[in-house]
């Protein structure tokens, strides 16, 4: 341990979420001497997948929702955690801890994601099993003595054309707009909607398509915005992401999930190549930066009292100046909900993630429903991550639409129970990473991963500039995450 001070690093980096972990992943081949630590006894920080006694120390740990004095007074990335369940809860169906694994990540992965081009040029991608995600719903509340239900969102011409529930007038309103979606970015599209690039997309749509609003309401719900302010440019964007996502790894799904946590699992995967790649790991290790003379490297304290050295320093920023959040609710219920995951298309694998928005106004309310096959439940019940931004009755509305859901799905005279739930808030961050001198070191911090549903690809520019000032004079684009297989892999062994 003590020859860790010996000669100073490269780089070390701090945290091994999701973007520290892609760029082990793309160091792992360029001989840098990296060291790679983490306060947690787990991989993956603000994108972990937590068994039950992980989510207890995760909930004493971020219970606050702030740190500081007055000016000085900062917002935690993730704040106010709870958890909660029922006093017989064991006698009800919950199992032992290590049997759940809830991520604290569980975006969506559309298949045209730039993430999923980076795993596959590194060879990293035979590391995760992918899982297919499966339809979107729309909550329908009770009406006219009806119960309420979920109405599947038709997002191909396939389902357009075989949806009993929409006109034929309708049909073609909608066609026509899936179209043009489709070209939305061309030369031939642009001028008909530029000069309303910021306008609400709702008014978009009755304008130019004349859609009724319950298609407008399907239209909007494809866009996974949280605000309740989707317009008009990143709007077409996101429906265009997910139109053209569809079959490209197969019939029936737009987008895949990392089985066993989402995007934990692929900061593992990343951390596995930078181990393998020469990369030193050190767990349940703090590290804190000291004061450095200006023509000096800084040095790190480790909380194993060891201090290291180091030409860079990468980390994660574990606190904002920010006010809005989103808030989320992850709860396991005592039920497979197995309606949520039928297939759908002829040769389409078998979903394990349904996609439910449950509520448009005054905030969208949204449920990434996982069944047992993502691995991060027991077989027989499923795990429910209910997202909405954070407002001061946000928890008792998560938990109402958990309520509606069920209900939903089971009928109104369900008894399934909700066996555990995890309630955090994470901050909205700007996206862009900061950088200062500490002495004659460069240190980058990475800002907190964007709160969406679905992966963006703007969060791997931040990765690719941390690449370049580890990298210096060094860099190279063109290798930038692409790899030959290593010696010895098997160029089948594709999963």
């Amino acid at each position: 341990m003590e020859s860790l001070g010996d000669e100073p690093w490269d780089v070390v980096i701090v945290g091994t979420g999701l973007q520290q972990s892609l760029l082990a992943l793309a160091l792992s081949r360029s001989k840098k001497r990296v060291l790679h630590t983490d306060p947690n006894d787990y991989y993956g920080q603000h994108e972990a997948a937590l068994t039950l006694q992980d989510a207890e120390r995760f909930a004493a740990k971020y219970a606050a929702a702030s740190s500081g004095e007055g000016d000085e007074k900062k917002q935690s990335v993730l704040r106010n955690a709870t958890v909660w369940k029922p006093d017989d809860a064991e006698a009800q169906g919950l199992k032992f801890p290590r049997a759940y694994s809830l991520a604290l990540a569980p975006q969506i992965i559309h298949t045209k994601s730039k993430l999923l081009s980076s795993l596959v040029s590194s060879r990293a991608y035979r590391q995760v099993e992918f899982l297919a995600v499966g339809s979107f719903y729309v909550y329908e509340p009770a009406k006219d003595g009806s119960d309420p239900k979920l109405s599947r969102i038709p997002s191909s011409r396939e389902d357009v054309f075989s949806s009993q529930s929409i006109p034929a007038r309708s049909k073609r309103s909608l066609m026509k707009f899936l179209k043009f979606v489709l070209e939305f970015d061309s030369d031939d599209q642009k001028p008909l909607w530029e000069d309303h690039a910021d306008a609400p997309l709702t008014d978009f749509l009755t304008a130019q398509f004349k859609l009724e609003d319950g298609l407008k309401r399907y239209v909007v719900a494809l866009t996974m915005a949280l605000d309740g302010k989707a317009s008009v440019r990143p709007g077409l964007a996101a429906i265009n992401r997910h139109l053209t996502s569809l079959g490209t790894f197969g019939p029936g799904f737009c987008a895949v999930y990392p089985k066993w946590g989402g995007l934990s699992e692929v900061a593992q995967v990343a951390c596995r190549a930078g181990a393998v790649g020469g990369g030193i790991y050190m767990l349940d290790t703090g590290a804190t930066p000291k004061s450095s003379d200006e023509n000096e490297k800084a040095s790190l304290g480790l909380s194993n009292d060891i201090t290291v050295q180091a030409n860079s320093i990468v980390s994660g920023q574990e606190t904002t100046t920010g006010d809005q959040a989103i808030s989320r609710l992850v709860a396991v219920v005592k039920s497979p909900l197995n309606s949520l995951f039928q297939v759908l298309v002829e040769g389409a694998p078998t979903p394990t993630v349904a996609v439910v928005a449950l509520q448009s106004t005054p905030s969208p309310i949204y449920a990434l429903v996982h069944s047992s096959d993502t691995g991060e439940c027991p077989v027989g019940q499923c795990v429910v991550y209910l997202t909405t931004m954070t407002t001061n009755g946000s928890k008792n509305e998560l938990e109402q639409a958990l309520t509606m859901l069920v209900k939903a799905v089971e009928g109104e005279e369900s008894t399934s129970p909700c066996l555990y739930q995890l309630y955090y808030e994470q901050a909205i961050g700007d996206g862009k990473p900061t950088t200062e001198k500490l002495g004659a070191t460069s240190a980058l911090s990475f800002p907190p991963l964007s709160a969406t549903l679905a992966f963006e690809d703007s969060d791997l520019e931040a990765v690719k500039t941390a690449w370049s000032l580890v990298m210096g004079d060094e860099c190279d684009e063109e290798t930038y995450l692409v790899f030959e297989d290593r010696e010895g892999a098997d160029a089948e062994d594709d999963v």
